[in-house]
């Protein structure tokens, strides 16, 4: 009836047959009398009010399999449809393990709807399987809704446990408390994480010592559960041992079950609890002096903790003895002993003995569980070795600031050097390329030979290099050589010097801006040159002249007044901006002309034809008249010097007379010539054949040059004024022989007369007078032949009058 009733209302029902569900003994097996009814047929359980109806299909549990069964092929379970048909129902079966991967794992009797597992199972490979049954007529129509049907895999205890390294590495610092953890040890099983199969217990179950048999009670445990090392013991001490290694097993099923090896290496760590100590603790070394950089030896210290960390390196210091640092030490990295060096020369005479007293510590810091011991220390004596040692500057270079007018003979240095050794020392100068210096051989002070220059091509920027050296007197000679660095300090040693010294003004007075520029030249550099100064000394000229300065170099000088035409000798003075200032006088000749529309001079020609005046026949006649007169003096000249040239054949000199009283003492020297051809007084010839004999000719003596005023000739500066004259000598020699010191004697008193200009002075000539209608003479008897004149005696009288000599005598 509940059939008829389901099957009225389109519910299609499977019947379930399970075979081999129920209790899973060891061998897999399953008795069918085991099976719970209700869990197979569950459509005949009723309510306690009567039958219960489904909504829907069946719901089928799981099909339980256990895996690997080896009663294969085995039935797992019977489907069968409980409706009534009329003809044959064909039962078929689909999914995972049927017809899709993993093919062929299960069948169904399309006939009987019995399901069959074809192969042995394994869960770690398939765990379950969803499969769909159908009820099918012989034409494939369906009859029935599919039904799911989910087999499920038994897990059996068939694999063991693996730890996940055949060998597991750590490390632990000695000395560690027990409970430290050292380190964490894992392994896996494949069965089932949900059964005991895959319960996993870790244990110990060997350790032996790195180096072996060091220690043997029980130093380590492990957390059979999470596989955890931990310190169990005190006594881990890194000088005992250096690890462990440990046997592992981890077995399933909570530790009944398959069991697995392996391996655990324990490193046990140094820590740094051992201060290096200093063995032995004296040493005596020797070093020779004035030399560095070199060893002088090696000091030990032993440190017990692992070697080649920061726990057994050290590091050396010297602690007392080495106030000028000359000494260092440094740490062997391979050996780890100290390496004593000289880095500062040591010096036999300051200090022949040397006590260092070296420390000596780790790296790394010492650490809380180390002894409390004082730092290890060592003394070292080190003995100085005496060597002939070289002299030497007590500055290089030697630095030295003077002014460059220096005074010959000024100390400018002193106690320059020394020897170490006490040896007597030599001192010479290898460079001075301009002699400025001078040094003494045994104290070495240097003096200046002669005052310096700043403007030397050997002084750059003001500074003047030399060399100096020194040399001991002992064996060997050892010498030393210093740079003398001389800063030439700037002084005011040079007068201006007044430029041009000649020039020409305008004499219109309407040329307001006519004059002549001036400015100066200074051998000083800034700031004893420019910016000069010009004046005008003397009073009587700067009535007639001003001078105007035009900027710091420059100046102008102009006439206050309408002049005449002629040259004029003004005195300027011009000063330098020097400490002190210097001043110089100079003459400026100054040629005042009529100029042109360009402000150029004209020539005297231009200006006298270019004058409204002519030449009148009458001064036509006077000119023809002086040129006859002068080819009459002319004539009278040519036989004067005939007759003098006849005398000295017979053997007489040109200063030789005839008796001791020479007819040139008197000749009368007059004050002023008067003018033109209309002066009367006589002209001694003589006068210009030999002037020496009667000494300098006084300033009417002169030839004139027109327009000069009287007056303007131009004064000595280097003699004070109104000394008397020298003597000249009057009297020639009797020996001609002895004329060239006659001449000699005669110009050396000229020169030292203060009351006429030197004679490598432009002379300035006295005035002639005005209105000559001669012109000038100018040369005397010219027109004559003198070839048969001998006048060889000219070259005796020395360099001044070879000149002379050349000009009669051409060859």
């Amino acid at each position: 009836m509940l059939a008829q009733e389901m099957a009225s209302r389109g519910l299609a029902v499977l019947c379930v047959l399970v075979a081999g569900l129920g209790q899973v003994g060891s061998s897999g097996q399953a008795g069918r009398e085991d099976l719970n009814p209700a869990a197979l047929y569950p459509w005949r359980q009723r309510s306690s009010g009567g039958l219960s109806r489904v909504k829907r299909d069946w719901i089928i549990p799981p099909i339980r399999v256990l895996e690997n069964s080896k009663q294969v092929p085995e039935n797992l379970v019977q489907i069968k449809s409980d409706k009534i048909f009329t003809g044959e129902v064909i039962y078929k079966l689909e999914g995972p393990g049927v017809d899709q991967d993993p093919k062929d794992l299960f069948e169904i009797d399309d006939k009987t709807g019995w399901i069959r597992s074809m192969i042995p199972l394994d869960r770690e490979k398939y765990r379950s399987f969803t499969l769909k049954a159908f009820a099918l007529s012989p034409s494939g129509e369906r009859l029935e809704n599919p039904s799911t049907i989910e087999i499920v895999v038994l897990d059996q205890n068939d694999n063991r446990p693996n730890f996940s390294q055949k060998e597991f590495a750590g490390s632990v610092y000695e000395f560690s408390v027990p409970g430290t953890s050292v380190m964490s040890v894992t392994a896996t099983d494949a069965d089932d994480p949900t059964t005991d199969n895959a319960i996993l217990s870790y244990s110990i179950i060997g350790q032996e010592s790195i180096p072996p048999l060091r220690i043997n009670k029980t130093m380590f445990g492990i957390n059979n559960e999470t596989g955890a090392i931990y310190t169990r013991d005190v006594g881990l001490d890194w000088e005992v041992v250096k690890g462990f290694r440990l046997k592992l097993q981890v077995a399933d099923m909570s530790g009944m079950g398959l069991t697995s090896l392996a391996n655990a290496v324990i490193h046990v760590t140094d820590i740094n609890n051992n201060p290096p100590r200093f063995s032995p603790d004296l040493y005596t070394m020797s070093a020779v002096e004035n030399k560095i950089d070199f060893v002088i030896g090696w000091v030990n210290a032993t440190d017990n903790d692992e070697p080649g960390t920061g726990n057994w390196e050290t590091k050396y210091t010297i602690a007392k003895g080495n106030p000028s640092r000359n000494f260092a030490i440094r740490t062997d990295p391979v050996t780890n002993e100290g390496i004593l060096s000289v880095v500062k020369a040591l010096d036999y005479e300051s200090q022949e003995v040397y006590t260092l007293t070296l420390t000596v510590e780790n790296v790394n810091p010492l650490s809380i569980k180390a002894p409390k011991n004082p730092v290890s220390s060592a003394t070292v004596v080190v003995t100085v070795v005496n060597e002939n040692e070289a002299p030497r500057f007590i500055k290089d270079p030697i630095e030295i600031l003077v002014p460059e007018s220096v005074d010959p003979g000024t100390v400018l240095a002193s106690n320059i050097a020394y020897d170490p050794d006490n040896a007597k020392l030599k001192y010479d100068i290898l460079r001075d390329p301009e002699g400025w210096l001078i040094i003494n051989h045994e104290t070495g002070e240097i003096a200046a030979r002669k005052p310096f220059n700043v403007l030397s091509p050997h002084v750059k920027n003001n500074i003047y290099n030399a060399v100096i050296r020194v040399t001991d007197t002992d064996a060997g000679g050892i010498s030393t050589t210093a740079s003398l660095v001389i800063t030439l300090w700037e002084t005011n040693d040079f007068l201006p010097q007044l430029f041009p010294l000649m020039g020409t003004v305008c004499s219109e007075s309407g040329r307001k801006a006519s004059g002549l520029f001036l400015t100066a030249v200074d051998e000083d550099l800034p700031p004893h040159a420019e910016p000069f100064t010009f004046h005008l000394q003397d009073i009587n000229v700067s009535a007639n002249w001003t001078i105007i300065q035009v900027n710091e170099t420059h100046a102008v000088l102009r006439p206050l007044v309408e002049l005449e035409t002629g040259e004029y000798g003004v005195t300027v003075l011009v000063t330098d901006s020097g400490t002190p200032s210097l001043s110089a006088y100079a003459q400026v000749n100054v040629t005042v002309c009529p100029c042109g529309k360009d402000g150029e001079c004209k020539t005297e020609a231009a200006a006298i034809f270019g004058t409204r005046v002519g030449v009148s026949f009458i001064a036509l006649l006077v000119i023809m008249a002086s040129i006859a007169l002068l080819l009459l003096l002319l004539l009278l000249a040519v036989a004067v010097g005939n007759c003098r040239r006849h005398h000295m054949k017979k053997g007489e000199g040109l200063l030789v007379g005839d008796s001791d009283e020479d007819i040139r003492d008197n000749v009368l020297n007059y004050d002023e010539q008067g003018g033109g051809e209309e002066d009367e007084n006589a002209f001694n010839i003589d006068l210009l054949r030999n002037p020496t004999d009667v000494g300098p000719l006084p300033i009417s003596y002169y030839p004139p040059v027109s327009g000069i005023p009287r007056g303007k000739q131009p004064l000595r500066k280097d003699y004070p004024d109104n000394l008397p004259s020298p003597s000249y000598p009057r009297k020639p020699p009797a020996d001609p022989t002895d004329i060239e010191d006659f001449i000699n004697d005669g110009l050396e008193a000229a020169d030292h007369d203060p009351n006429i200009p030197p004679y490598d002075t432009a002379l300035i000539y006295d005035y002639e007078g005005d209105g000559s209608l001669a012109g000038s003479l100018s040369s005397i008897a010219s027109a004559s032949s003198d070839g048969d004149q001998d006048y060889d005696y000219l070259n005796d009288w020395g360099p001044r009058f070879k000149k002379l000599a050349n000009m009669y005598d051409p060859r």
